[in-house]
């Protein structure tokens, strides 16, 4: 934990004088990974186990300095030994509490591994972890020679897909933790023309529908691998053959919440083929226009614009980027009817036909609750649905479920197919928070942290339940544990609208506010580049 960190959690009764050297830290976290060189020791602080909070920090803390590797930290050492995109997102939104050093390495570390053409990818291989530890492996994406056309690293492996784009977002909440460090080691000057091409390359090359948003490829770009979404435009892709490859996460999940083998077939026929294009866009089967993906976009655009202005451009151009791209997602994917946003299939059969929305209910058409330009009756749709029979937020079930609970694909316990996740209830927390739902947004909060230290901070859970399903001890669930505890302490933060004025409304909603709004702005900077 780092100085400054430290001291504001002494001064909020978040931790304990560190004992005097000699006494037993039986309370302490495992030891750092060595760190690297000109990276300052940022090893694990004593904390105070005599409060519930105290506690379930200590243990959140415990995780993550088990999976830090000392240039960024896995989701979890078994299933998922490397670095993944939107992982270290939002590893790095909780980490930066602990250290908003290692924050900033988190997601300088992933920055690093930026393809030319401005894609950042979904995965960064770690050198010294075995081919079979995971599959698809680096010697299946190939990305140095498959993906020279588009960029990719020389000297560092990784896939060739992308992950939904929280990196802006994560970026200007980990320099908020510590102003001052963040500009001494320029932090956001050197991640803001790496953020701004990684908007440009998703605005323009994948903009596959021309309607504006930002379209994916793969179900692995989405984030939500296994969702019901993707079952009839995955249905038209041929599987590759099951003796092609080996399923690595088998070794560290039941099949049986786990995707299938013919899903998991045609995710590596999707993969294969894209590799084989030389990761050209455009041309594939599979190309779906997704609601949370895009609204992660507009918020991080929204933060663009905050971290153009603290490097003192205007910012407004992108603010007002972002808002014209809350009215395209109103405007293609909002589905009132349903009451929330849908998938839009870019491709359909032969003909054609099937292209257009995709009639199921899913998480993903909740998240555009985050953005602050939403219109009122649409979030307090969102709202109502989120707490009606598809979902059953603070109505029986304990967290928001990845799927409709009504549908015919809902299974509790199968990846994306109805389990809850953190991270995306982190995200409804927020939105709820943001559009002034406080009773809903502290429920939310109060179930996400019992749940969380009742799982052993699991990758998902059975949203009925809480039963722990998937890997346990995972990264961004301790993380964001985190950022929920330090929030609960830190109390409302002001919030800084578009137009550089505060936001009554967000202000008033306190800290998640600040995470909707000030975590989405955008400058001019990167609109000239």
């Amino acid at each position: 934990m780092d100085s400054t960190t430290r001291l504001t959690a002494l001064r909020r009764g978040l931790i304990a004088p560190l004992r005097p050297t000699g006494t037993p830290q039986h309370a302490a976290g495992p030891p750092a990974a060595p760190r690297p060189q000109g990276v300052a020791r940022t090893g694990p602080a004593v904390y105070d186990p005599a409060t519930a909070a105290g506690s379930l920090h200590l243990r959140a803390s415990r995780v993550l300095n088990g999976n830090w590797t000392g240039t960024s930290t896995v989701p979890s050492r078994g299933l998922y030994p490397h670095q993944w995109s939107w992982d270290s997102a939002f590893i790095a939104i909780g980490l930066r509490h602990l250290s908003p050093l290692r924050a900033q390495t988190e997601l300088e570390t992933l920055l690093g591994a930026q393809w030319a053409d401005g894609r950042v990818p979904h995965i960064v291989f770690n050198p010294a972890v075995p081919l079979d530890a995971y599959f698809p492996s680096p010697d299946f994406w190939r990305s140095s020679t498959a993906g020279r056309a588009a960029g990719a690293p020389r000297t560092v492996q990784t896939s060739g897909i992308v992950q939904p784009p929280v990196h802006a977002l994560a970026v200007w909440l980990v320099h908020r933790a510590d102003p001052g460090l963040s500009r001494a080691r320029g932090f956001l000057s050197r991640a803001y023309p790496r953020l701004a091409a990684w908007h440009r390359y998703l605005l323009h090359r994948r903009d596959l529908g021309g309607g504006g948003l930002a379209g994916v490829v793969h179900p692995w770009e989405q984030g939500m691998d296994n969702s019901p979404c993707w079952d009839v435009p995955l249905g038209r892709v041929t599987p590759a053959p099951a003796r092609s490859f080996r399923r690595a996460d088998l070794d560290h999940g039941s099949p049986e919440d786990r995707p299938t083998d013919l899903d998991y077939g045609r995710y590596v026929r999707l993969a294969a083929d894209y590799r084989d294009r030389g990761y050209a866009d455009g041309g594939g089967e599979f190309a779906v226009e997704d609601p949370a993906f895009n609204a992660l976009l507009i918020a991080s655009e929204h933060a663009l614009a905050e971290i153009a202005r603290e490097l003192g451009a205007a910012g407004t151009a992108r603010h007002a980027r972002a808002e014209r791209l809350t009215a395209v997602l109103v405007d293609r994917l909002w589905d009132p009817a349903r009451g929330l946003f849908l998938c839009r299939d870019g491709r359909g059969g032969p003909d054609g036909r099937g292209a257009g929305p995709i009639p199921e209910r899913s998480v993903a058409g909740l998240l555009p609750l985050i953005l602050p330009a939403l219109p009122r009756d649409i979030a307090a749709t969102l709202v109502r649905t989120a707490g009606g029979p598809h979902f059953g937020l603070g109505a029986g079930t304990r967290l928001a479920p990845s799927y409709d609970l009504t549908g015919d694909a809902f299974d509790p316990h199968r990846y994306w197919r109805g389990p809850a996740w953190f991270n995306t209830n982190w995200l409804l927390e927020r939105g709820l928070r943001l559009h002034g739902e406080h009773r809903r947004a502290d429920a939310l909060r109060t179930a996400l942290l019992d749940t969380a230290g009742e799982s052993g901070f699991a990758e998902y859970v059975d949203p009925y339940t809480g039963a722990p399903c998937g890997a346990a001890g995972f990264s961004w669930t301790a993380a964001l544990t985190l950022d929920l505890l330090h929030d609960t302490a830190g109390g409302p933060e002001p919030v800084v609208s578009g137009a550089g004025q505060e936001a009554p409304e967000a202000a008033a909603h306190g800290t998640a506010g600040r995470h909707a709004h000030d975590a989405g702005t955008g400058a001019e900077g990167g609109d000239r580049e």
